[in-house]
């Protein structure tokens, strides 16, 4: 039973995470068929993640009081009810609506799921359990682009179909939850501003830095990748732009699972310098006009966005006190949301100007740089600082 639960957990986090990327591939035909521009997907995105953060903030809190099926269920409800206004979207508005809808639910589940996979693991491991929170994250964020894809390309009903099987993949989800055990209230809660222990504040800066930059660029392949797949290759294959987006995060997943059992700091410091590498090259995709080159680079930047990724998260994972287990990785899911979302936003603002191709290398560029910056700040720290502690 015990494993049947983890397991359970980790299939809803994915499926989750699957949902709220399906419109990825799509966009592109919101575009066309209800005339708006690149910036509004920008936009559509922005909303999903200034919903998301209050969520993350308000739902860690009180699943640590009241217990994480309370929470859990109502978040699957959400996320059932964003998939059904896409499938039936007459227009822009309704795009929004159901970001909205994605984004809460997310950021309901995505702090108390992770905090349950390290509860529930049955020999107690946590950094095994933070493994199975990455792969599962980054699992669903490439699913959910090349499932949409194919069945938009390949399926009838292209803007129904992919939420519907969604809908249907999280009724066994909303199973698992109503069948997780509710344990008694610990603490009365009442909404706060995040707070992260003072023993945890080192650890969590280091690893939220490395995270914010690794989601940074997920951001973009997310939204914009697509089309700049496209503008590159002069194809409107929608299997494509969503397969660019699923090979990022098929790397990542793989990479993740090669650097299981190492150190946190070392998968940081390993990671950061593969994701600048993999940025350089997308900068020059762009100048090259290069599809083999975007290839390598989605290879490249994906393995050192899962090392980035897994370092972080087995480190605040690992360090979390039990009692704010939920909170804390609340917290440190704002860090990789704010990644997500706010840098999308300027490239967004900045394609309008200089044009997507454009756009997408100078982000390439500065985002490069930073994560040689954040990676010096890594090596140049304190062991102790930088390591978390593991069972």
């Amino acid at each position: 039973m015990a494993r049947w639960r983890f397991w359970g957990t980790a299939y809803t986090l994915l499926i989750l995470l699957t949902g709220t990327n399906l419109p990825t591939p799509l966009y592109r035909t919101y575009e066309a068929e209800f005339g708006f521009s690149p910036l509004v997907v920008t936009l559509i995105f922005a909303v999903y993640a200034a919903t998301l953060i209050p969520s993350l903030l308000v739902a860690g809190p009180l699943a640590d009081a009241v217990g994480y099926r309370r929470v859990l269920l109502p978040a699957v409800g959400l996320a059932a009810l964003g998939a059904l206004a896409f499938a039936l979207a007459p227009g822009t508005e309704w795009l929004f609506a159901a970001r909205a809808l994605q984004g809460i639910a997310l950021g309901a589940a995505s702090g108390p799921l992770t905090a349950l996979l390290a509860r529930l693991e049955p020999d107690g491991d946590r950094r095994k359990a933070a493994l199975v929170a990455t792969v599962a994250s980054v699992g669903g964020l490439g699913l959910g682009p090349v499932l949409a894809g194919a069945l938009a390309q390949h399926a009838p009903a292209p803007e129904v179909l992919p939420f519907a099987v969604e809908i249907g993949l999280l009724v066994p989800a909303a199973i698992v939850v109503a069948l997780l055990p509710e344990p008694v209230a610990r603490t009365r809660w009442r909404p706060r501003r995040p707070e992260i222990p003072a023993g945890l504040r080192s650890i969590f800066a280091t690893s939220g830095m490395a995270s914010f930059l690794a989601f940074a660029v997920i951001g973009i392949f997310l939204t914009l990748v697509p089309s700049y797949v496209a503008t590159l290759s002069g194809s409107d294959d929608l299997l494509l732009g969503g397969a660019a987006v699923g090979l990022t995060l098929l790397c990542s997943a793989l990479a993740q699972l090669f650097g299981y059992g190492r150190p946190a700091r070392t998968l940081e410091q390993a990671g950061l310098p593969l994701l600048a590498a993999g940025l350089a090259l997308l900068a020059l995709t762009g100048a090259l006009s290069s599809l083999p080159l975007l290839l390598a680079a989605t290879v490249i930047g994906g393995t050192g966005q899962g090392l980035a990724f897994l370092g972080g998260l087995t480190a605040v994972n690992g360090a979390a006190p039990a009692g704010r287990h939920a909170a804390v990785m609340s917290g440190f899911y704002v860090i990789i949301y704010l990644g997500v979302g706010l840098p999308v936003i300027g490239v967004g603002l900045l394609a309008t100007v200089v044009g997507l191709l454009a756009a997408v290398q100078y982000f390439a560029v500065a985002v490069a740089v930073l994560c040689l910056a954040v990676s010096l700040i890594l090596i140049r720290a304190r062991p102790q600082a930088a390591r978390a502690p593991q069972r």
